[in-house]
């Protein structure tokens, strides 16, 4: 989530977004604080698939921060009940840096006409006086989606324990023009030059995905305006829309009310179709409220996304601190309801991102935020070691099953040998499931094995394989989750996306973040990413081991490669 105007703290809330309910099914014979065992006790499912140094409630289903008065404020979709999505509340936990947590009483949850069946998600902003304001989407008792408010009822309270639902809620009511089942997650406002605050809610209409734009100069009172700030056909519902501006120069985050030169817009949106994100970059036109991607972006499932795997529901922030741009999502489980029940836990927070304008304006880079390294310990480094096909070596001295790794690869000089590339190859997940780590090409495969047993009967492969094109050549980066595990009724798919750099220095960079079951991966410095979760079938958390390979037929060097253990951060 991104932050409004006056600003002299931060407030960063995220409440992860959650569908209506057809799209997550309410398990209420799971909904128990007491699971049963499966074949593996709980103690071995914690210890080894459990996550160390991402964020993750001690037990039960998430799907959330804010920065007042020195503290990271954490809100996310949390269900109190059961490992299984239903009785949403709204969780809070604090942080001073982003990755050391503190748990407190939930901060909102249902109780009033305009709510009494679901709070959903929003967004936070600050309003002059610092005062943080939420919105958030309600459930009311015929089922319909409104927005409502929310405010601290003590101010002067660094932990924003508790918060107040005004009687004038719900603020913004669907009319009859929009569809009451399918409208919420209200964005973080910003605020224009002709004194007006501005929001935008999620909808459709049969299947044009919609961000509605709302207008009020009190915060309280909200007048739909005449269009919506984008639609697009055939996209289906957008859930958790965000909007905000990135700046053309440098790697420096903007405050989501800027409004200035040098600076484009990104639209992100959650398509509840096929349970991905997708963002566009381009203009926005605040006289006629209207945004426009760029002729480079497109709407839809062909188009840019944060990340191809299992990342969902995210939200953005300025964080006015450090002056950065912050995006955070959610990882959902692959694994069966019966078996998140059996582990009492499901949903973890993805690393906090740093997001900024690649310097083409095409698209953005991310990369995991600085305080990730204070979590760094054993380290051990590889420097200008060949790989030849069929080769890879064990990374050892550092802990495999939880590890943060960066290694740069050095090409052959000469890229003639790689394979030729399909123009009909649109979907780079299609093509991975294709081409895949076993099925060695001329460049590549080439990474790392990843959650990998000794005898490689269960591993995580994260790679890149390069082919041959009549203009450049086009890069693929894979994290597939196929034989991550032995286990059967798992989802293992092999997520991928293409990476768009320039090889003229011969080099191409992997960083993959290792956690139990979650491989979260940043190729070229961040241009494409991937994030999976995987569940492999150890004993013990020493039997994970990591690997790097090469199975293609030109030899590939480890330039660089430097690997720590991580430390389990204060995560309540």
């Amino acid at each position: 989530m991104d932050m409004a105007k006056f600003l002299p703290v931060l407030l960063f809330l995220f409440s992860l977004c959650v569908a209506v309910q057809a799209s997550h099914k309410v398990y209420p014979e799971f909904q128990s604080l007491h699971s049963e065992k499966t074949s593996q006790s709980i103690e071995t499912l914690n210890l080894i698939q459990r996550t160390g140094y991402h964020f993750q409630p001690p037990k039960h289903w998430i799907n959330g921060p804010m920065y007042y008065n020195g503290l990271y404020h954490l809100f996310y979709q949390y269900n109190p009940k059961g490992a299984v999505w239903g009785n949403i509340v709204w969780a809070h936990s604090v942080s001073k840096d982003l990755i050391n947590w503190e748990p407190l009483e939930p901060a909102i949850y249902p109780t009033d006409h305009f709510d009494i069946n679901g709070c959903w998600s929003g967004s936070a902003t600050i309003l002059p006086g610092n005062k943080p304001v939420i919105l958030y989407t309600g459930i009311d008792p015929k089922n319909r989606q409104v927005q409502n408010y929310a405010i601290p009822k003590n101010y002067s309270d660094p932990y924003l324990r508790e918060w107040v639902k005004p009687k004038d809620n719900p603020i913004v009511d669907p009319d009859r023009s929009v569809n009451a089942s399918a409208f919420r997650d209200p964005t973080t406002a910003w605020y224009g030059k002709d004194g007006l605050w501005r929001i935008v809610v999620g909808s459709k209409r049969k299947h044009r995905g919609i961000a509605y734009l709302y207008r009020s100069r009190d915060f309280v009172h909200w007048i739909k305006a005449k269009h919506p700030l984008h639609s697009k056909v055939k996209t289906g519902m957008w859930e958790c829309p965000d909007f905000f501006p990135v700046s053309l120069n440098g790697k420096n985050g903007v405050d989501t009310s800027f409004d200035g030169p040098d600076i484009k817009y990104v639209l992100k949106v959650s398509l509840d179709l096929t349970r991905y994100e997708y963002y566009t970059v381009g203009q926005y036109h605040q006289a006629i409220d209207r945004y426009i991607p760029d002729n480079t972006s497109v709407d839809g499932w062909s188009g840019l996304r944060y990340d191809y795997g299992n990342f969902y529901a995210s939200k953005t922030f300025f964080d006015v601190d450090k002056n950065r741009r912050i995006l955070w999502g959610w990882a959902n489980e692959s694994d069966a309801a019966k078996h998140d029940v059996a582990k009492g836990w499901a949903g973890i927070q993805t690393i906090p991102r740093e997001l900024w304008l690649d310097s083409s304006g095409k698209q953005l880079i991310q990369w995991p935020i600085e305080e990730l390294e204070t979590l760094r310990g054993d380290k051990v480094q590889i420097k200008n070691h060949r790989l030849k096909m069929g080769e890879y070596i064990e990374i050892k001295g550092i802990t495999a099953i939880q590890a943060d790794v960066d290694v740069t690869f050095l090409l052959p000089s000469n890229l003639d040998r790689a394979e030729q590339f399909d123009p009909r190859w649109v979907n780079a997940q299609d093509v991975c499931a294709l081409k895949g780590v076993k099925d060695g090409g001329g460049v590549g495969p080439f990474g790392l094995f990843t959650l990998a047993s000794e005898n490689l009967k269960e591993y995580t492969p994260v790679f890149f394989r390069i082919f041959k094109a009549p203009q450049k050549h086009v890069v693929l980066m894979c994290s597939d989750a196929r034989s991550s595990s032995v286990r059967s009724g798992l989802y293992k798919p092999s997520f991928a996306g293409f990476v768009d750099v320039d090889l003229t220095d011969g080099k191409l960079s992997l960083r993959s973040l290792i956690d139990h079951s979650v491989v979260e991966s940043f190729g070229a410095g961040g241009k494409t990413c991937i994030t999976s979760r995987v569940y492999p079938t150890f004993t013990s958390l020493n039997d994970a081991h990591l690997f790097a390979f090469n199975h293609g037929k030109e030899s590939i060097t480890i330039e660089s490669l430097n690997a720590w253990s991580m430390k389990r951060p204060q995560i309540n």
